[in-house]
């Protein structure tokens, strides 16, 4: 290989790892491949070892009428095909490895979907193999280039294991991503504010919760990718737990959640701790994960959840909510517009089908319901 064949190897390479980052040059990658092993068109195809069935995952330089072809007619045709679950990973074989070159011209396979693509040959070499399947990376050779010769071998040879690398990078990229966007999903359906940093206090990420607490700034606000706080109770708060997550001592030591309280008098738990790799971590990694969620009197319950478990009525399920929220008899009967013997009623009901035996456990049981999840917001109905 010349100095400057080698540099195109180099450069190639390069984009063979980009599209591992960036799926959309693949098909300019394979363009570049076929050109630097010498080919016409290149194909990566799954086998699975019971030879049972074929995908064809990326082509360059095929019509899509002859892949057809290839999949639904002459795949078992090929002669190569057969050695696929033979190759050693990065092995590379033509068809006069297989069989004498003048023979694999007399089969159907070359007659009626080689030589009408005007190509004269193929090459094949293996990128993975597992007990179930088998990776290879197929090329066809044009009739202006001649049968596979041992300079199209060698270069296949040196760049099967590249392609084979870049496809794991993007498969293990891809499966990051897919649970990185669905853990962010799930986190912004919590009620709870949740806020990640970086070593150096710099947001990394903040729910749907978090963020809207951020727009309203009655609490904390953000100034760049920093969070301030909005009065100096919290101000003092917020430092003290930021300066033991990263530090890292007397952690074991302090309670776990403050009290925070924001400017018009709205109280928050909250909760902070460092990550178990933040001190080996990288300067944009998560160090310290924040938890605020606002004190209410009246906390949001799974009310689907509380009449399916015991088989209330709406009405018993009405005045329920009334008991958490109001306690008394005569003041329920008043909220809910209905007679104190009905309230009583009800509430006896109540008491069978839970298994309470006095209003406060009712509101324990209730209690228990509490909806970690943001509810849709809106007038309320009647139940």
């Amino acid at each position: 290989m010349t100095i400057v064949e080698a540099q195109r190897f180099s450069l190639l390479v390069g984009e063979i790892y980009d599209a591992a980052v960036d799926p959309a040059r693949r098909s300019a990658v394979l363009e570049q491949v076929a050109g630097f092993v010498g080919g016409s068109a290149v194909t990566i195809l799954l086998r699975d070892a019971a030879r049972l069935s074929i995908e064809i995952h990326q082509h360059h330089g095929m019509d899509s009428r002859f892949r057809d072809l290839y999949r639904d007619r002459y795949v078992e045709l090929d002669p190569l095909l057969d050695r696929h679950l033979d190759l050693a990973v990065e092995q590379t074989i033509g068809v006069a490895d297989v069989m004498p070159y003048p023979d694999f011209v007399a089969t159907r396979f070359y007659r009626e979907w080689v030589e009408p693509q005007g190509a004269v040959d193929l090459a094949t070499a293996a990128l993975e193999r597992s007990n179930a399947r088998m990776t290879v990376m197929q090329v066809m050779r044009s009739r202006s280039r001649g049968t596979v010769d041992d300079a199209m071998r060698e270069r296949m040879r040196l760049i099967a294991p590249h392609i084979q690398r870049s496809r794991a990078m993007s498969r293990q990229i891809r499966a990051r991503s897919y649970t990185v966007a669905d853990l962010a999903e799930v986190l912004d359906r919590l009620s709870t504010a949740i806020c990640l940093f970086d070593a150096d206090g710099r947001v990394v990420h903040a729910n749907a919760a978090c963020r809207q607490m951020f727009a309203d700034g009655d609490l904390l606000a953000t100034v760049g990718d920093r969070v301030v706080a909005r009065n100096t109770q919290a101000d003092k708060i917020l430092r003290t737990l930021f300066d033991v997550a990263a530090g890292g001592t007397g952690w074991a030591d302090r309670r776990n959640i403050d009290l925070m309280t924001s400017t018009s008098g709205q109280h928050y738990l909250a909760h902070a701790f460092p990550t178990t790799h933040a001190r080996n971590l990288q300067r944009d990694g998560v160090a310290t994960a924040l938890f605020l969620q606002k004190v209410l009197m009246a906390p949001q319950f799974a009310t689907a959840a509380m009449s399916a478990a015991f088989k209330l009525t709406p009405s018993e399920l009405r005045v329920l909510m009334a008991i958490v929220e109001l306690g008394g008899v005569s003041d329920i009967a008043a909220k809910l517009g209905i007679a104190e013997t009905t309230v009583k009623t009800h509430l006896g009901r109540l008491f069978e089908k839970t298994g309470a035996g006095r209003q406060a456990d009712l509101v324990k049981i209730a209690g228990g319901f509490a909806a970690p999840f943001a509810l849709p917001s809106g007038p309320d109905k009647p139940v």
